[in-house]
């Protein structure tokens, strides 16, 4: 499909992102020129993930000696910005997924997304020991209170703020941890939802965030599938490289995950998300029933 065949691309006021496909983060690859090559496709291209403190860094370097394709840059905020930056006139809305251990380098990153329009998009996703070991990733889904600090501390800059989580995680509620996020000022959750798809209606179910669901999406069927559980919008991982597959996910997503609404039964349903405003306060969540029938 040629880009005059698209829809024009539109942020909503309802919406972190449109058309509602994502472009989830490649470890060591997700830069600028990865998210340019997917613009014409994707509605947000999530760059990294970026090791922001030294705990993270000292990870991310033991991770490489083992072979893991990592961002180390010599100042990651830095690094943030300028690869924002390159995006500014490309037509996808950046995002950028972070790793940090400590609170102060979250509020300096979500300041630049904030200047960038950028999400920010926090890491409770990986699983690596290196990353588990220093409080990183997937810990944070056993910690509410720590990840709902990390949430807030971003937000109260007035950044769009989310949460990359993972199902199938012993002991983790996801949509406990789904309503933490939003309790703190949260937009979005980035689900991978493993080998339990189901698990993305129970979040959706749970709050009112903006859902995107991740795992094997790859084709029509897939889309159908997290369309119906309720998801808002879907990502595509590892072929994110492959623009057949982007081109093929897209058609899915104009058909199955319409612009600005949700529908169920007769009715389309708006969402008005609580991420914060250009003032940093919290606008709250409404939601705007529209008889269809």
């Amino acid at each position: 499909m040629s880009s005059d065949d698209r829809p024009l691309m539109a942020l909503s006021s309802d919406a972190p992102f449109e058309p509602r496909l994502a472009l989830a983060s490649l470890s060591g690859e997700s830069d600028a020129a990865w998210a340019r090559e997917g613009a014409e496709e994707a509605g947000v291209a999530f760059m990294g993930g970026i090791a922001l403190d030294e705990a993270a860094r000292a990870a991310a370097r033991d991770l490489v000696a083992r072979g893991r394709s990592e961002f180390l840059p010599p100042d990651p905020i830095q690094f943030v910005d300028e690869q924002l930056g390159a995006l500014s006139s490309v037509p996808i809305r950046p995002g950028i997924n972070v790793r940090s251990t400590a609170l102060e380098p979250i509020r300096a990153v979500a300041h630049v997304c904030r200047r960038h329009d950028a999400l920010l998009e926090l890491n409770a996703h990986c699983r690596q020991d290196e990353l588990r070991t220093v409080g990183c990733g997937e810990t944070l889904l056993a910690d509410s209170d720590r990840l709902g600090e990390y949430v807030a501390t971003a937000a109260d800059t007035g950044a769009t703020v989310g949460v990359k989580v993972r199902a199938e995680v012993p002991g983790v509620d996801l949509p406990s941890v789904a309503r933490t996020i939003e309790a703190a000022g949260g937009s979005f959750v980035h689900v991978d939802a493993m080998d339990s798809e189901s698990v993305v209606a129970d979040v959706v179910d749970a709050t009112e965030l903006f859902v995107v669901a991740n795992n094997g999406v790859r084709d029509e069927a897939t889309v159908a599938e997290y369309a119906s559980m309720g998801a808002d919008a879907v990502s595509i991982g590892r072929p994110s490289t492959d623009p057949r597959v982007r081109e093929r996910v897209r058609d899915a997503v104009d058909r199955l995950l319409p612009t600005d609404e949700r529908t169920e039964g007769g009715e389309v349903v708006r969402f008005t998300s609580n991420r914060p405003g250009p003032d940093g306060d919290e606008s709250p969540t409404s939601i705007e029933s529209v008889d269809k029938s």
